[in-house]
């Protein structure tokens, strides 16, 4: 049977495309042995669970206890919320990638979209919040009697709002650039989706997509290593022509805590920004992006909740108050098993 050249085109069509546009596409996920499998299976799960546990027990800690709704501690909450949501939306499709072979690691193209999505708005997001923390802690140190009046209720919402606010609208045009592209590709080539392995997909022009996130990149990059050099050197400032100690003391003990903070989150953003310029370490490179989301996730509450003395007291009290009831308990248990003892026949 002979069908018509218009038709036959038809069919061509829509095949090419279904080839360009397919909405299954295949992870490459990392390059992981039979022996190697589940040790590191077992690591991510764990960290996983510590991340999700000590972030919303920091959360649930600050809203709970009235007075620990300070400035400092309600911007805290942020990088807790943002180290949850960043975790939960790509670890858990990175540990069933690893149990499964190469050739089955399938997603859907609006799932990839929105791990990119997440994957954005987490990185960038950590910046954001770290600078507005950065400008909590200026406004702390070098104009100490008008902390209250300058860091309101309002003043918290409004830091909030713009650090959030902020990240969404660069990460929606990154991506709003992306997905105009038509795709000839279905293999990421990396262990979840991000923008730039998108965009790899298409086989279109992707000068202004370079251009935007190369851009996108530094402005972020620039401003907040250059919000952070700023503020730390009013802080060094007012600390070295001030001759309070006490004064010197809160500013090393808070300041200290953020700059690790931020310095952790750096040196993990950086490394895949870095690799990503060099395909022969493409392994590295894969690695490097799971330990941007696991390491800071990991260490924030932890770094915060050692340094915080707030935090720290409270964390203590409550488990020294728990052992204390657990500990009753057992007694009266104790107790009650012996008198009931002693009363049979």
């Amino acid at each position: 049977m002979i069908f018509p050249r218009s038709f036959s085109c038809f069919i061509c069509e829509q095949m090419e495309n279904y080839t360009y546009n397919s909405l299954t596409l295949q992870l490459e996920g990392l390059m992981v042995t039979k022996t190697n499998k589940y040790p590191l299976f077992i690591f991510l799960l764990l960290a996983y669970m510590f991340i999700f546990v000590a972030n919303v027990g920091i959360v649930v800690l600050i809203w709970t206890d009235r007075s620990l709704h300070q400035p400092m501690y309600l911007l805290f909450c942020n990088l807790s919320v943002n180290d949850m949501m960043g975790n939960s939306l790509l670890v858990p499709r990175v540990l069933a990638d690893i149990l499964v072979p190469p050739s089955e690691r399938h997603i859907h193209y609006y799932e990839c979209v929105m791990q990119a999505f997440t994957a954005h708005m987490f990185g960038t997001n950590a910046h954001t919040v770290l600078m507005i923390m950065a400008f909590d802690r200026y406004v702390a140190i070098c104009n100490p009697l008008r902390y209250s009046t300058v860091m309101t209720d309002k003043m918290v919402i409004k830091l909030t709002v713009s650090a959030w606010g902020v990240a969404f609208v660069l990460v929606a045009i990154l991506l709003s650039l992306t997905l105009r592209l038509n795709r000839c590709r279905t293999l990421i080539m990396n262990v979840f989706c991000d923008n730039a392995s998108l965009f790899k997909l298409s086989c279109e022009n992707v000068f202004i997509n370079n251009i935007y996130g190369l851009t996108y990149t530094m402005v972020l990059l620039l401003s907040s290593v250059g919000s952070i050099i700023l503020t730390y050197s009013k802080i060094t400032e007012a600390c070295l022509t001030s001759k309070s100690k006490s004064l010197n003391s809160k500013a090393l003990k808070t300041c200290s805590t953020h700059l690790c903070l931020y310095l952790i989150m750096f040196i993990s953003g950086l490394v895949p920004i870095i690799l990503h310029r060099f395909p022969q370490y493409a392994e590295y490179r894969k690695v490097s992006a799971i330990l941007f989301n696991v390491v800071p996730g990991s260490l924030n509450p932890v770094i915060y909740g050692l340094q915080s003395q707030e935090i720290h007291k409270k964390l203590m009290s409550l488990f020294s108050r728990n052992m204390t009831v657990s500990f009753s308990c057992k007694e009266t248990c104790s107790r009650e098993s012996r008198t009931g003892s002693r009363t049979r026949p």
